[in-house]
């Protein structure tokens, strides 16, 4: 899991909290992803939010007139103004990823990003699911599954910093150094 700057923890939570106040949470989550999705995928609308020249205004009207074009609610229309106004556009998509893990974290839940040397079946999926939840403590997890052909075989979880190796390759140099110290 990829390091957030800490900038995007202040505003995915004030947003978390204000839709959840409103009970809009789903839909602020879909909207946020939807303007971040936007940002990443234009390189001239990632330079211009990036540059630290352009003025707090030009920068707020552009983030207000994407989200008008994009038919967002009015939270998420202020918001995006905002963050585009503070200079912190770039940002968005980091706000998203703080913004869902506080929806997860309301909802006792937790991701797990898995990688496999080939994909799951569903019911593998939901096995390996409940064994980390049992490792969690009952927490439910979902499982964002990623093939990696280097592994020899097994997997390979991450949730936050902690670690399971199911992998041949864990296997194997834990076995190596089992008889390297024999």
């Amino acid at each position: 899991m990829k390091a957030r700057p800490a900038a995007a923890k202040p505003y995915a939570r004030a947003l978390f909290e204000l839709a959840r106040e409103r009970g809009q949470v789903d839909a602020v989550g879909r909207e946020l992803d939807t303007l971040a999705g936007v940002v990443r995928d234009d390189a001239m609308l990632r330079e211009f939010f990036a540059r630290p020249w352009v003025s707090a205004t030009a920068k707020r009207g552009v983030g207000t007139e994407i989200a008008t074009r994009l038919a967002v609610s009015k939270l998420m229309h202020d918001f995006i103004g905002l963050v585009a106004q503070q200079g912190r556009a770039e940002y968005l998509e980091a706000i998203a990823e703080e913004f869902h893990a506080l929806v997860d974290e309301s909802l006792g839940r937790v991701r797990a990003s898995v990688r496999t040397a080939v994909a799951l079946t569903e019911s593998e999926r939901q096995a390996l699911s409940a064994r980390l939840a049992r490792a969690l403590g009952g927490k439910q997890v979902l499982i964002e599954e990623r093939v990696d052909p280097s592994l020899l075989g097994g997997f390979v979880a991450e949730i936050d910093s902690f670690i399971v190796d199911g992998s041949l390759d864990g296997q194997l140099a834990r076995l190596g150094a089992r008889l390297a110290r024999a």
